[in-house]
């Protein structure tokens, strides 16, 4: 296998090379996670592919002294603040995500000093930070749930993800619901008039819309004016668009979400043509995690992700008040 760089992928993810990203997982007593959103290669290697929060649960319940999280930061992070007592590595500690970085914890303490009686919900999607200063935790999947245990008279503050607000306040009709500016570069680029001409053209396609995307608003408006069957529309989460997968008896689906989620997807249900609203809605960030990087992680036990205590702590108590309102679901 041919030298590491950090720029490019040298090594050809072949038989060879998951032949020794087994072997050393088994050496070093690891178990590998892929994101939904991942490069399928590096899916098709791991333990275990799926959501963010799913992925950290499994983490926490695995026997494995090490956890590989091949995803973003902040879902390492999870993992960490799930499993304080493993070891969690990251194959690129330079795998961002817009979304999460759009608050930081200093931001959203003083968006708490505005509204010093708020009840902060946070999405999954945060730092450890954000975690730390957020009374509940949600998910892509319970967002609603959680903001509906809430009592009524209380003002929320929802972060950081605006479409997933929007999502909340239309599902609740909550008018003391505060909703950060926040989004994910990629879904928000996956814009209404393109869903339209996508649906316009596949009309009998069922509709997958993740509800982080800028086009999830006109999902509903197609739905609302008949120019979609009500029923084809879906709203959901990357685990839930899996089941709905196994579920639909469409013959064509139409995806709105990061690309590497149309890999599961086909392999649920091979039957069904399954096409994505915008093939260019790639991250650069989850693309990080390539195979000489995930070769690297596991033969020198890079990058490491560290929680401080009493922060992880914090966030733990966030994460776990939401799992005590119900199952999650899936995390994104």
């Amino acid at each position: 296998m041919a030298a590491t760089t950090e720029t490019a992928t040298a090594t050809r993810p072949d038989t060879a090379w998951r032949d020794e990203i087994r072997r050393l997982a088994a050496e070093r007593d690891a178990v590998l996670l892929a994101h939904n959103y991942q490069l399928p290669e590096i899916q098709e290697v791991a333990d275990h592919t799926g959501d963010s929060l799913a992925l950290s649960r499994i983490a926490a319940e695995s026997e494995a002294s090490v956890i590989v999280f091949c995803g973003v930061h902040f879902m390492a992070e999870t993992a960490k603040i799930l499993s304080p007592d493993k070891t969690v590595l990251i194959p690129d500690a330079r795998a961002g995500c817009s979304l999460a970085d759009s608050i930081d914890g200093a931001q959203l303490r003083d968006w708490k000093a505005e509204h010093p009686d708020a009840v902060v919900v946070s999405y999954v999607n945060t730092t450890a930070e954000v975690k730390a200063e957020t009374d509940i935790c949600c998910t892509s999947s319970n967002a609603v749930d959680v903001v509906r245990s809430i009592p009524a008279e209380r003002e929320v503050l929802f972060c950081p993800d605006q479409f997933l607000g929007a999502h909340v306040k239309r599902e609740t009709g909550r008018e003391n619901l505060h909703v950060w500016a926040g989004e994910c570069h990629v879904h928000a680029g996956i814009n209404g008039p393109e869903l339209a001409e996508r649906a316009a053209s596949v009309p009998d396609a069922d509709l997958f819309i993740h509800p982080e995307c800028g086009c999830a608003t006109s999902a509903l408006y197609l739905a609302g004016a008949g120019t979609v069957p009500a029923e084809k529309v879906k709203i959901l989460s990357t685990g839930d668009m899996v089941t709905a997968a196994r579920e639909t008896e469409a013959s064509s689906v139409l995806v709105a979400t990061e690309i590497g989620m149309l890999h599961q997807l086909r392999k649920a249900a091979p039957e069904i043509d399954f096409q994505a609203v915008n093939e260019r809605a790639s991250c650069r960030y989850m693309k990080m995690i390539t195979a000489d990087a995930l070769l690297r992680c596991l033969r020198d036990g890079t990058d490491e992700v560290r929680v401080d205590a009493a922060t992880a702590q914090r966030a733990r108590d966030a994460v776990r008040r939401m799992i005590a309102i119900g199952q999650p679901g899936g995390g994104e």
